[in-house]
């Protein structure tokens, strides 16, 4: 997608990861205090608790190899891992080139290359038509995109009934004693350590995380994020927070027509 076609959100999110794509791996582990994986894996469960285990079915009870598309794909981490575990096509969307010429390389290394295609998308204007894809993720998404909620119905859009959609998001922790802990992580320790292990690029990540995660709870706390999936047109919508409030993995079920 051109640069000028994105919006501001859009634009700023490119400038923050362009830089980033050999290195962001290591970044998301230093950023989630080492959780990121097991946030993911999570995320994935949920994937295959919709009835994705071993590729074996997809939504309302397909048969044929199942489709999951996954949006914020990045470097393609969560697509490995939704083809190992479920057996499905992947079909990953992200807006930064950089980070999916990494992710291509991530598939070729990981043997996936029949198993995931990366391609460049905008979650909010999605390349494909309506009902196409089995299940749906997308990962540290939201903070990016100009509109939640619209963003959440294009997302459900694209998903057949009864199909599964699951999201990971950071979080700020509820409790204030570990929000306390967690905010002088983010604004003292991300920003500090960032400069000392991977320059001014990830200084500038680690400076922008906790102002932008806490501003957008402000706005969109997840009691909101849950109305608007079901908005969107999600039911059955859950939520486990995880690591004492530092993660948010959430997901639901494409009501049908």
């Amino acid at each position: 997608m051109p640069l000028a076609a994105a919006d501001e959100r859009n634009r700023f999110a490119q400038h923050l990861f362009t830089p980033l794509p050999e290195r962001y791996d290591r970044l998301a582990e230093v950023l989630s205090m080492g959780q990121n994986g097991r946030w993911r894996r999570a995320m994935v469960d949920r994937i295959k608790a919709g009835g994705m285990a071993d590729g074996t079915a997809g939504a309302a009870g397909a048969t044929a190899q199942p489709v999951v598309l996954d949006v914020a794909a990045g470097t393609a981490g969560v697509s490995i891992q939704l083809a190992r575990r479920t057996g499905a096509r992947i079909i990953g969307v992200d807006l930064t080139e950089p980070m999916l010429r990494q992710g291509r390389r991530r598939v070729a290394a990981a043997g996936q290359t029949g198993s995931i295609g990366l391609i460049a998308g905008r979650a909010e204007q999605l390349p494909f038509p309506d009902a196409t894809f089995d299940a749906l993720t997308f990962t540290y998404l939201l903070r990016y995109v100009d509109d939640p909620q619209a963003t959440l119905a294009e997302l459900a859009r694209v998903v057949k009934p009864g199909g599964t959609v699951a999201s990971l998001e950071f979080l700020a922790p509820p409790a204030p004693f570990w929000r306390f802990w967690w905010w002088l992580y983010t604004r003292l320790v991300l920003p500090a350590g960032g400069l000392l292990t991977g320059g001014r690029e990830w200084y500038e990540v680690g400076r922008f995380l906790g102002p932008s995660i806490s501003g957008h709870y402000r706005r969109y706390p997840v009691s909101w994020t849950e109305q608007a999936w079901r908005q969107a047109g999600l039911r059955d919508v859950g939520v486990r927070v995880m690591s004492l409030g530092g993660g948010l993995v959430m997901w639901g079920t494409r009501t049908g027509d």
